[in-house]
């Protein structure tokens, strides 16, 4: 092993392999640092020219822009608050909370150790699991995979928000979203209204850019000035050292989850990440912080999605099952060179499995010293007024978006979900349940569908499922017991009148939500639920069966959030920045704009709108800006070998 190992290395020491390598790393970060775009286009794009080369140089590209995707896609999701991937959402939470503070070195020079802290770890790990990783793998059946991925959804939910309710029903809601059009059991299309567009169901990267990107740009629009209100202090990198030395042991068990995540086909980084995100929340004593700026959540979350990418290897390389979107073009790839993978490429192909393990190890530092040299400079940015940043950010986002139907459909549906995303937001609604519910809506209803077909409901009392049920019901039992002593405590107290006067309800709520859209929101998530319950009536059994484990749970917990919205509803609460009502008009009225006349006026009138107005630019210096803007644009059209809207008007004349 250790000379193949040998081999390998020196292969990949030929300058034209490391050159394609480290082209590979550089499409990577930039594509990384792209809200929406990340791993699957930056494969696809290098995806043409590998075969201009050998077969180990043309996996060496791929491999290093996998590699180092999560690492770059922590800028943005810290300095934007949109999250460069999925499974980026608590980096996202946490991170832009620092950034607000001040803090956006700390953050992510944190978050860029934790990434190469998770890819060698996952390097070492591929190296050493891949001779057993079959055996293990296939000792999971789909009912201790569909219980994997419900953990998953449930850390989602209860790490997340002080309200639990809240954050069940964004879940319930993301499943919803995620069972949009064709059913995988039965020959159903599933709460399309009768368009076209959702026949095919929504694309990840709408979500995604929808519930967090475009809800975030309307609020720091609205707010002007930058992203964070403090001064930066760059002082090096001497804090990030220290913060990573407090919490290295932390970040080592974080990339180990990550590995098994990734060892489980289609549940990944997304619930892996939030696995780790809860368990750094349940390691640590005081979790106040948590969701207002916590560098713990930035150093699990990193150091598992990180080490999950490259885990997602294992099933992809073994079974010829993709971890991922981005290992699926992958295997692709593999196929095209005349690779087939299998448990015999383990002893076929030795050199080609230690090539993966040797670029993936490479890339991860290399990435990673990069990022910290670009660094400094970008998180200056949190200081510039969030306008001049918001401007191309929004063309970016609406590129990234039209590239999923190439329709515009895409568009429209990219700023309804920003405004949900904003109304969750202001009634303190967790998002990010949401979007993991989304993602594991599919694998989840195939296990569950699968689990029933071959077991019955007899599977609910297999040891696996109940060993991994464990993980949900004993933190729940623990809570509950917490709460009913602190309740018994709490009863012999309840007469005497001479101490203080209790807190104020007002002060007994976990936030300020506006009361207007926290009814809002419950109240249409009630009547989302019902009308989705009837709907689902209709349904074939096997159809049915996973829109219900979220509507089940999802009406009550709406009409409970309902019932506590109207109670609280004649305290006085803040409300929506009429600011922000505006920046989202101006926004709904681009995708109108673009359905009209397409791309290019409506995206001209957007950035003058940012230029000229929120940010108060200088002309000269805004026409120069705004240009340079636009026509990056229109090269990443070209770029991504795709066509800008037209528009309904002007494709008449």
């Amino acid at each position: 092993m250790f000379n193949e190992a040998l081999s390998a290395l020196g292969d990949m020491a030929d300058p034209i392999r490391l050159a394609a390598l480290f082209a590979g790393m550089f499409v990577g970060i930039v594509f990384g640092m792209l809200p929406g775009l990340g791993g699957v286009a930056a494969v696809s794009i290098l995806l043409p020219f590998i075969f201009y080369l050998d077969d180990f140089a043309g996996l060496a590209m791929l491999l290093g822009a996998v590699s180092v995707v999560y690492t770059s896609d922590t800028i943005t999701s810290v300095l934007i608050g949109a999250p460069g991937s999925p499974a980026s959402a608590p980096t996202a939470i946490e991170g832009h909370a620092l950034a607000k503070q001040g803090q956006a070195s700390r953050a992510l020079g944190v978050g860029f150790l934790a990434s190469m802290v998770g890819g060698l770890v996952g390097a070492v790990i591929l190296a050493l699991a891949i001779p057993v990783a079959g055996p293990i793998v296939l000792m999971l059946g789909e009912p201790e995979l569909f219980m994997f991925a419900l953990v998953g959804l449930f850390f989602a939910a209860s790490m997340v928000g002080p309200n639990l309710a809240k954050g069940l029903a964004a879940a319930c809601v993301g499943i919803l979203l995620g069972v949009v059009g064709p059913a995988n059991a039965a020959a159903d299309y599933r709460f399309t209204f009768g368009q076209i567009y959702l026949l095919d169901g929504l694309s990840l990267t709408i979500v995604a850019l929808g519930l967090f990107g475009v809800a975030e740009v309307i609020g720091m629009l609205a707010s002007g000035g930058g992203i964070s209100h403090k001064p930066m202090e760059m002082t090096g990198w001497s804090q990030s050292f220290r913060d990573f030395g407090r919490n290295w042991f932390l970040i080592l068990r974080s990339a180990v989850i990550g590995v098994f995540g990734g060892f489980v086909p289609a549940v990944g980084a997304s619930a892996s990440t939030w696995v780790a995100y809860g368990h750094a929340m349940r390691s640590t004593k005081d979790r106040s912080r948590f969701g207002k700026g916590e560098l713990r959540g930035v150093a699990a979350a990193e150091g598992a999605n990180n080490a999950t990418v490259i885990a997602d290897l294992v099933p992809t390389l073994l079974f010829s099952v993709p971890g991922g979107p981005a290992a699926a073009i992958f295997l692709g790839a593999l196929f095209s060179f005349g690779y087939y993978p299998g448990p015999r490429m383990i002893s076929q192909n030795p050199d080609l499995m230690y090539l993966i393990i040797w670029s993936v190890a490479l890339t991860s530092v290399v990435g990673a010293a990069i990022c910290f040299a670009i660094a400094p400079y970008l998180a200056r940015l949190t200081r510039v007024p969030f306008a001049i940043i918001a401007a191309p950010l929004v063309l970016i986002m609406v590129i990234g978006a039209y590239q999923s139907t190439l329709t515009l459909g895409d568009i429209f549906m990219l700023f309804a979900l920003g405004a949900i995303g904003w109304m969750m937001k202001h009634a303190d609604w967790p998002r990010a349940p949401a979007l993991v519910g989304f993602v594991l809506s599919g694998p989840m209803e195939q296990y569950f569908w699968l689990s029933n077909q071959l077991f019955g409901w007899s599977w609910l009392l297999r040891p696996g499922v109940l060993a991994i049920a464990s993980i949900i019901a004993l933190p729940l039992m623990v809570q509950f017991a917490r709460w009913a002593r602190a309740r018994r405590a709490a009863v012999p107290n309840a007469e005497d009148t001479s101490g203080p006067a209790p807190a104020s309800t007002e002060e007994s709520l976990p936030l300020g939500a506006p009361k207007s859209i926290e009814i809002a929101l419950a109240l249409s998530s009630l009547v989302g639920f019902v009308y989705c319950a009837w709907e689902a009536s209709q349904f074939n059994p096997s159809s049915r069966m996973m829109p219900l484990i979220a509507i089940v749970p999802g009406l009550p917990l709406s009409v409970l959030l309902l019932i506590q919205a109207l109670r609280h509803s004649d305290i006085k609460r803040p409300s929506a920045n009429l600011d922000e009502v505006q920046v989202l008009g101006v926004l709904v009225a681009y995708s109108i704009g673009i359905w009209a006349f397409g791309f290019s006026l409506p995206s001209l009138a957007l950035l003058g709108w940012m230029l000229f107005i929120r940010s108060g630019m200088r002309p000269a210096f805004a026409l120069l800006y705004g240009a340079i803007i636009f026509a990056a644009a229109r090269f990443l059209f070209t770029l991504l070998r795709g066509d800008a809207p037209t528009g309904a008007i002007l494709s008449l004349t």
